[in-house]
């Protein structure tokens, strides 16, 4: 347990500081630079740290340190709370950024801005988490630093099937984040990790459930076994189909580039009243048409008097 103690406490400092980093960038910088860049870096940096560490106790703890997949599903699950509750609107995925952008919700620049943000503080967890590993703290770090240079894909299965995988969960997360946007922080979050770790625990086996195409980049694109474009297919490619998809059939359309809904017929305000009008409904349409035009001869009758008396 003492591996786990370890990694426990790397998942602690990593929050503590990447939470520190959140609020002094708040603090010292504007409203604009903090919302578009810090707060994306700081969220990228937590994200994949945690996720690197997740990734190696994935792969040596159920032979080197005895751990089953019920403990490591928890810890996914309470990660996945943890991030939802701490990154302050960070969304830490150029797939969320681009929905944001197809939505309407987003300008160009701030979109670049982001993507921008969020490869950067992913590359910076990259390197410091290597660094982490080399000091050796637990034996799993020790057999992690060894096998750095060889490390294991996460894709293990088919090129085309592990797209449809990537596809399908991004598609789930996606319509998830869009139907539920609208509930309160303390229901959406819990049900958003529980997606989550639903996800990694169908999806984890196949292509280690990413759907997050900077995030794959970071912990797996370096890794052997398939090619680049291989691995951009599946983990870019695969995402950001599943973002419009989930974008075009929970609006009808994708809102930045079509103004009208090309799936949902919206229906009118104002209901047509169907079939005939009956012989009472003639009768009281005739009595009010006849009342209006006498309600009229009378008010200009009465009116009259008025116009043609001369000024005093």
């Amino acid at each position: 347990m003492a591996g786990l103690n370890v990694s426990l406490s790397f998942f602690l400092a990593t929050c503590a500081l990447c939470e520190a980093a959140r609020r002094a960038s708040k603090a010292l910088l504007p409203a604009g630079a903090y919302a578009g860049f810090a707060r994306e870096a700081a969220g990228a940096a937590q994200l994949a740290a945690c996720c690197l560490e997740t990734q190696m106790l994935v792969e040596l703890g159920p032979w080197a340190g005895g751990f089953g997949p019920d403990l490591l599903l928890t810890l996914v699950f309470l990660l996945s709370l943890v991030h939802g509750a701490t990154l302050d609107g960070a969304s830490a995925n150029p797939a969320v950024a681009l929905q944001e952008f197809l939505m309407a919700e987003a300008s160009l620049p701030s979109t670049l801005l982001k993507l921008v943000a969020q490869g950067l503080g992913m590359q910076a967890a990259h390197a410091l988490t290597r660094r982490c590993w080399a000091w050796e703290l637990s034996d799993l770090h020790l057999l992690q630093s060894l096998m750095a240079a060889h490390c294991s894909p996460a894709l293990r299965t088919s090129v085309p099937r592990g797209t449809l995988v990537e596809g399908a969960c991004a598609f789930f997360f996606h319509w998830a984040l869009l139907c539920l946007r609208h509930w309160p922080p303390g229901h959406r979050v819990p049900a958003m990790a529980l997606l989550v770790t639903v996800m990694a625990y169908t999806a984890g086996p196949y292509t280690s459930a990413f759907f997050n195409p900077a995030l794959a980049a970071c912990v797996t694109f370096q890794c052997s076994g398939h090619t680049w474009l291989e691995y951009a297919q599946v983990y870019w490619l695969g995402p950001l189909t599943g973002m419009v998809l989930a974008v075009l059939l929970h609006q009808g359309r994708l809102p930045r580039l079509f103004q009208r809904n090309l799936l949902y017929r919206q229906k009118s305000k104002f209901r047509t009243p169907k079939g005939k009008l009956t012989s009472g409904s003639e009768d009281a349409r005739t009595a009010a048409e006849g009342s209006g035009q006498e309600l009229g001869r009378d008010t200009v009758v009465a009116a009259a008097p008025l116009l043609s008396r001369p000024a005093q």
